[in-house]
């Protein structure tokens, strides 16, 4: 039996991905960011525009360190997750410290808020999910847009010598669900090194009692990066490239064993 394929970040994906990341340490990618601010930023950082905030995972945690923090996202599954996960942190006691969170449906390539910026977070390789030139370029500028002079732009990719000399490989995933049932994942990968992309292809299953009650599946086109590239969009895009680290060892090089690197860069 084939796997139906859904949209990217559709309603059955988007309903298992805090099962899929639990043990992506959120709290920690946090305190990085907060170290980032401190150490690149032009000024204080109050204001944070997450582009590509999935399910709030970093999003919900800023606003309780304090930051006022907007979220864009073009899958409204994904951005359904979120308001529960808001609204379960209220019940829960945990009223967002002394920031708050809201959540904008849109495409991060054009998305327009009246308003800019401190600082703009790209997390998760969402810049790589914009696999053309063209859609680099404008999920930049919307960065660039959004950013009051100055302010600072944040993110991670994947780095392209490390997925060239590591090459991706099937990964399975088996995880028990909040509800008592499982979450099986299996992801399969296919590169295009002509255009320094990726198609990520997973297969997702419900299991209840013992019993399949769900199955889909998703392609996630990903484009991975090199610093010279990425030096060069981001300076057409109107952004000084600051930093290029390892990921989340900043302080490291990145290198052939760091799959995952991060850059910080000023608005100029």
């Amino acid at each position: 039996m084939s796997t139906p394929t859904a949209a990217v970040f559709g309603t059955a994906y988007a309903a298992a991905y805090d099962t899929l990341y639990q043990d992506k340490d959120y709290a920690a990618e946090c305190a990085l960011i907060e170290r980032v601010f401190s150490e690149y930023g032009d000024g204080a950082v109050e204001r944070v525009l997450d582009l590509g905030c999935g399910t709030a995972g970093h999003a919900l945690r800023l606003a309780e360190r304090g930051y006022r923090v907007v979220g864009v996202d073009r899958s409204a599954d994904m951005l359904r997750q979120a308001a529960q996960r808001v609204d379960a942190a209220r019940r829960n006691g945990q009223d967002e410290g002394n920031g708050q969170v809201r959540f904008e449906l849109g495409d991060i390539t054009s998305v327009q808020l009246p308003e800019t910026f401190d600082a703009v977070l790209m997390m998760f390789a969402v810049l790589g999910y914009q696999v053309c030139n063209g859609d680099v370029q404008a999920a930049l500028g919307t960065a660039r847009r959004h950013l009051r002079p100055g302010g600072l732009l944040f993110a991670d990719v994947w780095y392209g010598p490390a997925v060239l000399a590591q090459r991706p490989s099937e990964r399975v995933k088996v995880l028990a669900a909040s509800d008592g049932g499982q979450v099986i994942r299996v992801a399969s990968s296919e590169l295009d090194t002509l255009r320094n992309s990726c198609t990520v292809r997973y297969r997702l299953w419900r299991i209840e009692d013992g019993r399949v009650e769900a199955e889909t599946g998703e392609e996630h086109p990903m484009r991975y990066f090199f610093a010279p590239e990425l030096e060069l969009f981001l300076a057409d895009a109107g952004f000084q490239l600051l930093r290029l680290g390892a990921f989340p060892e900043l302080d490291a090089e990145p290198s052939e064993q760091t799959w995952n690197a991060a850059f910080s860069a000023r608005a100029v």
